[in-house]
């Protein structure tokens, strides 16, 4: 299909679809090449009108059965909707099986279904009665396809069989090898690289948004989405890109603004939904987080990667509501749920002991630490929801046993000590702390202690910072 940036706002494509929808709508039969309704249905797809589109590429195959690119449509929905039986069919129905369309689904149907292995096997043999001419572009493709799915070893080993270009195309696929193998400065400085030659492309400006994001330069992450809105106003990736880093920067009340904002774009992810509810939690406004919540459970399909993560802000924002039975019942949903129900005993307790029920907390953290079989984490969950709860002296006596028992390998739970001494001005045991929080974990260190230091100070700062704060 043509769909590439711009294409559907081509005028072109616009008169096209402009004669489609009044033959439609006039109820006279659609006499269209099928290329073009496949581009139709595409447009569709990209406006949320899903009937519409599946209307417009049923249209297609009626006039030209054989049609490789209403086929292509009609495999790509099939394994979206885990329909691989219907992928299979419509991929019989392919009849040049030389053709790039038919190798590409063919082993897209396959990794869809975790059968890595068999279609890496099958794209190699194709690849080697590739003609000369056509081979760079089957492995772009192939890189491409992997990317997609994730699969970024995969992708990088194919990349580097591909001859090296300085076209826009390349770079920014290399750039988003580099950023699904964990490579995020090479693939921040690709996209800088592609930005200095094309400094309107909003998707180079919402690539470094990312890259930023995962480097934890959530300042740089919201500018570079902010210039992706610039462009485009009604960006969806742009507009969660801004929220995610003012999100990250605590900048709760703005970040809720721009979920809002996306979620009006697209209103049927639940991820947008079940941030303002976080947002809102964090602003203390929790019986407003409990309706974007229980929306967000609404919408969300039963195989929803964040269901868990609704249930247990549900699970909060009731508790704070002094509600703890229907917070509980919100954290018990994840029974049935893919998750650390270790981790869901230990927030349960937490419940407990906001709501003032210590006996019942007790024994929900004895069962936690029982089934993790005395588990570090589990321990250090524990204690820090004791001191989330302001019980800060038993969370300090906690904290001294807790490191004695895990001893001098363990890297965790030295920033929560820290804070425990602060809070109780110990102040030498707080120094002792905070200098082995930020030498031994110093992200751990900025997440928790980052408000007790100027903003933007990195932790490797912090010690000094705080001996001479104490020495006035």
């Amino acid at each position: 299909m043509k769909n590439g940036d711009g294409y559907f706002e081509d005028e072109e494509f616009r008169e096209m679809l402009e004669d489609y929808e009044r033959t439609v709508k006039a109820g006279l039969p659609v006499f269209m090449d099928a290329d073009d309704l496949a581009d139709i249905a595409d447009y569709y797809q990209e406006e949320g009108r899903y009937d519409d589109a599946q209307m417009a590429v049923d249209r297609a195959l009626e006039l030209q059965p054989d049609s490789v690119v209403a086929l292509n449509y009609k495999i790509h929905n099939a394994i979206d909707q885990g329909d691989f039986d219907s992928a299979e069919g419509f991929l019989d129905r392919i009849i040049d099986r030389d053709l790039p369309e038919y190798t590409y689904c063919r082993a897209e149907i396959w990794i869809a279904q975790d059968e890595v292995e068999k279609a890496d096997e099958y794209l190699r043999r194709e690849f080697e009665e590739c003609p000369p001419e056509e081979s760079q572009d089957f492995v772009l493709d192939v890189v491409n396809l992997y990317t997609d799915y994730g699969y970024s070893e995969k992708a990088m080993e194919w990349m580097m069989r591909a001859r090296q270009e300085n076209t826009e195309d390349f770079k920014e696929l290399m750039g988003r090898t580099l950023f699904g193998l964990g490579k995020y400065d090479d693939s921040e400085r690709i996209f800088n690289e592609l930005l200095d030659r094309n400094p309107f492309q909003k998707r180079y400006w919402n690539a470094l948004a990312s890259t930023q994001f995962m480097k934890e330069d959530y300042s740089g992450s919201v500018t570079s989405s902010e210039y992706a809105i610039a462009i485009d106003p009604d960006d969806a990736e742009g507009l969660l890109a801004k929220a995610n880093g003012l999100f990250r920067l605590e900048n709760f009340e703005e970040a809720l603004e721009y979920y809002k904002r996306y979620s009006e774009k697209e209103p049927d992810d639940e991820f947008g939904l079940l941030h303002q509810g976080t947002c809102l939690i964090n602003l203390g406004r929790n019986g407003d987080a409990v309706e974007r919540l229980l929306k967000a459970e609404s919408i969300a399909p039963d195989d929803s990667p964040y269901l868990v993560e609704i249930y247990q802000e549900l699970g909060f924002a009731y508790s704070e509501l002094k509600m703890p039975e229907t917070a509980l019942y919100y954290i018990d949903q994840t029974e049935v749920l893919e998750c650390d129900h270790v981790d869901m005993l230990v927030v349960k307790g937490h419940i407990l002991l906001a709501n003032g029920k210590m006996k019942e907390a007790e024994k929900m953290f004895r069962q936690a630490v029982r089934q993790s079989d005395n588990s570090p984490r589990t321990l250090m969950r524990i204690n820090v929801s004791i001191y989330d709860n302001h019980y800060v002296e038993a969370a300090y006596k906690m904290f001294v046993s807790f490191f004695d028992f895990v001893g001098d390998d363990f890297d965790e739970g030295y920033s929560y000590m820290a804070l425990c001494c602060h809070d109780l001005k110990r102040d030498d045991e707080f120094l002792k702390y905070l200098q082995e929080a930020c030498r031994r974990n110093p992200q751990e260190a900025r997440l928790v202690l980052a408000h007790l230091f100027p903003e933007g100070m990195k932790p490797e700062g912090y010690y000094d910072y705080m001996v001479k704060g104490l020495k006035k």
